[in-house]
């Protein structure tokens, strides 16, 4: 059975960093990709990262948060630095079965996080 938790969430001020971690258990990710998603109130989950043999961003976050996975720890972490009012959101850490290109949709990721929240205020 596989499981995804989740940890670091919080609150911060603007321009301030958090690290989010997810820890993996019972999936085997070899070349498989897994990703970074969050979802804001009345909003739709938005894929913002993933991360395999490379990694790409969402636009939005792209060169203020960085993704990157610790293999002997089964790990995945999302550093967020300068972060926006507009990044708060419910962040979730998901794990795809695809080896080919990173999943940008939720519909591709089988296995998900509990969601872990952030809130950024002004």
């Amino acid at each position: 059975q596989v499981q995804l938790v989740e940890s670091g969430g919080g609150s911060v001020q603007a321009g301030g960093s958090l690290r989010l971690s997810c820890t993996a258990s019972g999936y085997r990710r070899s070349s498989s990709w897994m990703g970074w998603f969050r979802q804001a109130p009345g909003k739709e989950r938005e894929a913002i990262a993933c991360i395999s043999w490379r990694t790409r961003y969402a636009d939005s976050v792209q060169g203020r948060f960085t993704a990157s996975l610790d293999n002997a720890k089964n790990t995945l972490y999302l550093q967020m630095n300068s972060l926006k009012p507009e990044d708060a959101a419910m962040y979730y850490c998901a794990a795809s079965l695809r080896v080919d290109d990173c999943p940008l949709w939720a519909s591709q990721y089988p296995y998900w996080g509990q969601g872990t929240q952030v809130t950024v205020s002004s």
